[in-house]
């Protein structure tokens, strides 16, 4: 049973269409299919390029340095991407919120998932929640799904390079 079909994964969706950066039709749908995003239409050029432009504003939500500072543009994405709350069983697989209106593009689809979805995950899990990757060398996006609300690294691969990194440096200044 879906209870928030907006929360961690619309944000997850969100940081797989920014590693991806889809640059056709078939590359969004691709990545939305993976994401069990139910499809209605045919992704279009004009879709790619509004996921592309929503997915830049959304990176100034994860770059934003106070709280305020990114409900203020986080709730602009909302103002312009979002819909009042609805039911529906659009796909047969039971009743369940949609926060947009219906029958939209795919790339209005997808603005208002990871719009609303990323409000949900830090209203319910917390501002902190969502951030850039600490390894030095990485641009990739946290969405922090880990308990205790700790999670510094965008993937394990990034975790264990900064800590090799770390260890070599100790080893460095031992010697």
């Amino acid at each position: 049973m879906h209870l928030n079909p907006y929360g961690a994964d619309a944000v997850q969706l969100a940081v797989a269409l920014h590693r991806l950066r889809p640059s056709t039709p078939a590359d969004l749908e691709s990545e939305c299919r993976r994401a069990d995003v139910v499809i209605d239409r045919r992704a279009t050029k004009a879709d790619v390029e509004l996921v592309r432009t929503v997915l830049a504003r959304w990176l100034t939500v994860v770059d934003a340095t106070t709280d305020r500072e990114r409900a203020e543009r986080l709730n602009a994405l909302l103002r312009e991407y979002a819909a009042y709350p609805r039911l529906t069983d659009h796909a047969g697989t039971g009743w369940h919120m949609h926060y947009r209106d219906p029958q939209l593009p795919l790339g209005r689809v997808v603005a208002a998932l990871v719009t609303v979805g990323t409000a949900l995950h830090l209203a319910g899990r917390g501002t902190h929640r969502l951030g850039r990757c600490a390894a030095a060398d990485c641009d990739g996006v946290i969405v922090d799904v880990s308990r205790n609300g700790r999670q510094r690294y965008c993937s394990p691969a990034c975790a264990n390079r900064d800590a090799v990194r770390r260890h070599r440096a100790r080893r460095r200044v031992a010697v």
